[in-house]
C-alpha cells in the first residue's frame, strides 16, 4: 500500500473498509501486539489518509510501550466530517465497528472528530472501546482532560530541566481542544500565562496573557477562540499565525506535520510540548535541538489519555487512573531527559531507544516472530 513501510516492529495488519450503502470508507491499522491487544484512537475527518493511520498507528506502539503498558499500538480512521449530522456518524461509526468486530487484537478509543459516546456506539455493538460514557462505567478521558493532565507532569519535569518556575510561564497552545483547552486549565491553576491559542478558524494572542476561563466558557460554547473578546494587547489572526506567537512553551495539540523544515524558524519558544500525535516532522525537532529547543516527543508527553484508557479497560477508578498517569509521565519525562544528557542525542532518540527496548523484550518472550 502507498506510503506503508514494514519493519521488524510491524504493522501486523492493515485493513480498508469499504461500505458504498453509506458510503463509508475506513482503515485499521494494528501495528504491534507483542506486549498485548493494542489500543489506539478512532479518528474521523475528511482528510485522513491510510499513511497517516500507519504513522499514527507505530506512534502508539511506542506510546503505549513507553508508558509501559500492556497493550501494543493500533490506530483506525474514518474518512468523513465529525460534524455531519449525529444520526449519519452514528451509523457510520457502528458500521466500521461491525466491520471489524473479528479483529479483536484492536481495541477502539476516542481521537480526534469522535468521543465519549462513539466509543458507547462501538462497546454496544462489538463490546471493545475504552474511553467510554461515564454511565456505562467508563472513565470520560476528554471530559476529565487525562492528556491535559499529563502534559502539565510533563512539562513541570522539564522546566525542573531547565531550570524555570513553571509559575509566571508563557504558553502558547495551537489547538484549543479536547488536549489544549485542559492543558490551559490546568497550567493556569499552577501559575502559567496563556498568552495564546489557536484552533482552525484563527489564533487570538496577547503578551499580557489571555483570560483563560473567558476561553474555556467560548469553547464550551461551541465557540472558536477567535470570539475572545477585544482589548489592549489582543490580536487575531489566522490559525497558522499561532507559530509566530513568542512564548517560553509551545505546544502543538492539533493535527500531524504542522512544525516542518518549512517553518520552524518562525517558532519562537524554548521549549515544544506535544500534546498532538506526530505534530513536528523529524527534520523540524532536529533544528530545533540544534537551537537548544526543549522538545518533549509526542508519545512520551501525551500518554495521559491512553494511560487512563488502560486503567479503565482494567477497572479502575477516575482517581487511579489520575494519579497513575501522573507518576508514569513523571517518571518517563524524567527517564527521557537523562539518556538525552547521558547519550547527547534528541529526546526523541532517547524516548524510542527506551520504548523499542521495551518491544523488543516482549517481542522476544512470543513462540512465532509475529509483531
Amino acid at each position: 500500500m502507498t506510503g506503508i513501510t514494514y519493519d521488524e516492529f510491524g504493522p501486523f495488519k492493515v485493513i480498508e473498509v469499504w461500505e458504498p450503502s453509506i458510503d463509508l470508507r475506513g482503515t485499521v491499522v494494528v501495528d504491534n501486539v507483542a506486549r498485548g491487544a493494542s489500543i489506539g484512537g478512532l479518528r474521523m475527518a475528511p482528510d485522513v489518509s491510510t499513511e497517516e493511520c500507519f504513522r499514527l498507528a507505530g506512534a502508539m506502539t511506542f506510546k503505549n510501550a513507553a508508558a509501559d503498558l500492556p497493550h501494543g499500538g493500533g490506530k483506525s480512521v474514518i474518512y468523513g466530517d465529525p460534524a455531519m449530522p449525529q444520526a449519519r456518524k452514528e451509523e457510520m461509526v457502528r458500521a466500521f465497528a461491525c466491520a471489524l468486530e473479528e479483529v479483536e487484537q484492536y481495541i477502539f478509543g476516542p481521537d480526534m472528530g469522535t468521543n465519549e459516546e462513539c466509543m458507547g456506539w462501538v462497546r454496544d455493538e462489538i463490546g471493545r472501546a475504552v474511553g467510554l460514557p461515564r454511565e456505562i462505567g467508563g472513565i470520560p478521558l476528554d471530559e476529565i482532560g487525562a492528556t491535559g493532565w499529563g502534559l502539565l507532569h510533563a512539562i513541570k519535569v522539564a522546566c525542573e530541566y531547565q531550570e524555570r518556575e513553571l509559575a509566571g510561564t508563557r504558553v502558547a497552545i495551537q489547538g484549543f481542544g479536547a488536549v489544549g483547552k485542559h492543558a490551559a486549565r490546568f497550567l493556569a491553576a499552577e501559575g502559567a500565562i496563556l498568552v495564546g491559542a489557536a484552533d482552525i478558524n484563527g489564533t487570538v494572542s496577547c503578551a499580557d496573557g489571555l483570560d483563560v476561563d473567558k476561553m474555556l466558557a467560548i469553547k464550551a460554547e461551541n465557540g472558536n477562540v477567535v470570539d475572545y473578546p477585544d482589548g489592549p494587547g489582543v490580536g487575531k489572526g489566522a490559525a497558522e499565525a499561532i507559530i509566530d506567537v513568542p512564548c517560553d512553551i509551545w505546544i502543538p495539540a492539533a493535527r500531524p506535520d504542522v512544525i516542518r523544515e518549512d517553518n520552524v524558524d518562525r517558532l519562537q519558544t524554548g521549549m515544544v510540548v506535544s500534546g498532538a500525535n506526530i505534530p513536528m516532522t523529524l527534520g523540524a525537532e532536529k533544528i530545533l535541538h540544534e537551537r537548544g529547543v526543549l522538545c518533549i516527543p509526542d508519545f512520551i508527553a501525551n500518554a495521559g489519555g491512553v494511560i487512563c484508557a488502560a486503567m479503565e479497560y482494567q477497572g479502575a477508578s477516575e482517581a487511579a487512573a489520575m494519579d497513575i498517569i501522573a507518576e508514569k509521565l513523571t517518571y518517563n519525562v524524567r527517564r527521557v531527559l537523562d539518556i538525552m544528557r547521558s547519550d547527547d542525542c534528541l529526546p526523541r532518540e532517547a524516548a524510542e531507544d527506551m520504548a523499542h527496548r521495551r518491544v523488543r523484550r516482549a517481542m522476544g518472550l512470543r513462540r512465532w516472530s509475529l509483531f
